[in-house]
């Protein structure tokens, strides 16, 4: 059943309809071929805490255990800010999969959890990191955004009631917003879902106390990223960054392969800028310095009429797209989920045509005061940027554990926290702001801090950890952080490396060489010395012995090589 409404995609008449189907807006527009169709629903990643972390993931994956092996294109996605799951096919293969995702989502095959979760844990395996994975990280913790840095935890932990109970109260009907790649909304549509409400982006957080900020990352790699506020100038700005960058390195400095921008929205008010390089060892200087080079030209604001000219042709292009309409359908619904204000094709290319050089040099400004770079090898406190915190602001006190590796590292057990202090600085994290805690049944605990910090303990690498000082962490980590891990091969427990013994003969040949040493060095020094005195003895007389004085210094030589043979080998030994 589908009722017409006024929603905020009316300006959009004329090209795309709007209506709601079963409660969920609804947005359709017709195009040749088969039909596409996506449900987005407003939760992701950032909605999970570290502890949850693959709970959306694994909804995703139970509603669409029952479709099984088809030659239909279908798929689902979870993302930082929304879960999609979107269809092609015939309108009789449209309707039964979204019939059959609606289906599974108001009664989950909860008997599947153990399997999925060892299938999304196959899969983060198998996945990698990618250059841009510690990003998140650094900009945001272990919280919110900060997430898709991490593993998915929860896989770990989750029981089939806190599925259900996600499924039921952010996969709700008035938590998405439908998309069709038609001209009505197909009949024999079943969308029923429980009634909730819509859920705004989390807000950020922040694990930056200074920005432009850098940190260290992989060889290979240099990563840029800032966030913007959404706008059209600011989808501009990433596409001359990414012109300037593949210029400067590609194809005049010859230093990279790939250099490129890209502009993501993040949440209704906010983007994410992110250009990349990537640099041959022996170029990595070179790419890091061209790479400044243009954010500091950029920066500075000098940027030329000719790049936003051209970034500016290309973005009007799209509007020569086939079927437009349909091709932005999927951006117009997720503007709509996310509560974005939605621009006709008409509002934006006014917004591109009235765009100015003084607008992108603003977003120029705007990207430096937030900016974030990681850079391989050196820093980059000569180009303006300050080094990310890489230890905590103070150490707690309580029990002291000395490290058996390192006598230098102490890792304290008190009653507010744990820190681990080291050479370079203090590793801290508090009870009370802990996302999550790992723990093994041989007594191993990792505390992961919202602000990204980590501390292991392993009772095996510290001084007196007993059972009881364990519980004692275990008892005031709050149990919605604890994440109970199996039990690991007893070869993976890491134990203290022991110094390598010396031979046991070592120091009695040591001694032998020595002996060897000083007494055919003292014979060389004194025939050394004898045939000086005779050399200059019968150099004043009237007839010199010649043959005496080459005989001596020939009997010279041999203890001169032996004693140079034997100052060789005690040094070896």
């Amino acid at each position: 059943m589908t009722t017409e409404v006024t929603n905020p995609v009316a300006k959009l008449a004329g090209l795309v309809g709007h209506t709601t189907t079963q409660g969920i807006p609804t947005l359709y527009t017709p195009r040749q071929g088969e039909i596409t169709a996506g449900l987005f629903f407003r939760v992701g990643r950032a909605d999970e805490t570290l502890a949850t972390a693959g709970i959306t993931h694994l909804v995703e994956h139970l509603a669409l255990h029952r479709l099984g092996l088809s030659d239909l294109h279908y798929n689902g996605a979870t993302a930082n800010a929304y879960t999609l799951f979107h269809v092609t096919g015939s309108e009789d293969e449209v309707v039964a999969y979204l019939n059959s995702v609606c289906a599974a989502l108001r009664d989950l095959p909860l008997d599947r959890l153990e399997t999925e979760k060892e299938i999304l844990r196959t899969e983060a395996a198998g996945r990698g990191g990618g250059p841009n994975h510690q990003m998140p990280l650094w900009r945001y913790g272990a919280q919110g955004y900060g997430l898709s840095s991490y593993s998915e935890l929860g896989t770990w932990r989750l029981t089939p009631d806190e599925v259900r109970h996600w499924a039921q109260t952010r996969f709700t009907r008035d938590n998405a917003v439908l998309w069709i790649t038609s001209d009505s909304v197909p009949e024999g549509l079943d969308l029923t879902l429980p009634a909730g409400t819509r859920i705004p982006a989390p807000a950020a957080s922040n694990a930056l106390p200074v920005t432009p900020a850098y940190i260290h990352g992989d060889d290979g790699h240099v990563v840029f990223n800032a966030v913007l506020r959404r706008s059209t100038a600011g989808a501009v700005f990433a596409d001359v960054l990414g012109r300037a960058l593949f210029q400067d390195l590609r194809q005049e400095g010859g230093y990279s392969y790939s250099a490129e921008a890209d502009y993501t929205p993040r949440d209704a008010d906010f983007a994410t800028l992110t250009a990349y390089a990537d640099a041959l060892p022996k170029k990595q200087d070179a790419v890091v310095g061209g790479f400044v080079d243009v954010l500091a030209r950029l920066r500075a604001g000098r940027i030329e009429q000719a790049e936003l000219d051209s970034a500016r042709t290309k973005a009007l292009k799209m509007y020569d797209t086939p079927e437009l309409a349909a091709v932005s359908l999927p951006s117009y619904a997720l503007s709509l989920l996310l509560g974005h204000p939605i621009l006709s094709p008409d509002e934006h290319r006014a917004e591109l045509r009235a765009l100015t050089v003084e607008d992108l040099r603003e977003v120029a400004r705007e990207m430096w005061s937030t900016g974030l770079l990681q850079v391989p090898g050196r820093g980059a406190d000569w180009a303006g940027f300050f080094l990310a915190p890489q230890y905590s602001t103070h150490a707690l006190t309580g029990t002291r554990h000395r490290s058996l590796e390192d006598e230098h590292v102490t890792l304290t057990i008190g009653a507010e926290g744990v820190s681990l202090t080291t050479p370079r600085g203090p590793v801290t994290v508090r009870y009370d702001a802990c996302a999550a805690m790992t723990a093994r049944p041989d007594g191993a605990r990792t505390l992961t801090g919202y602000d990204g910090f980590s501390v292991t303990i392993e009772p095996t690498l510290y001084k007196s950890v007993t059972p009881e000082r364990i519980a004692a962490v275990d008892a005031a980590v709050p149990p919605a952080a604890v994440v109970r891990m199996p039990q690991r091969d007893p070869s993976r427990i890491p134990r203290p490396e022991a110094p390598t013994p010396a031979p046991r003969s070592q120091g009695k040949a040591h001694w032998g060489w020595t002996l060897a040493l000083w007494l055919v060095g003292s014979v060389a020094a004194v025939w050394g010395l004898l045939s000086v005195l005779v050399t200059l003895d019968e150099a004043g007389a009237a007839n010199p012995d010649s043959a005496a004085i080459i005989g001596l210094w020939v009997m010279e030589l041999p203890c001169l090589f032996l004693t140079w043979r034997l100052y060789r080998r005690r040094r070896r030994g």
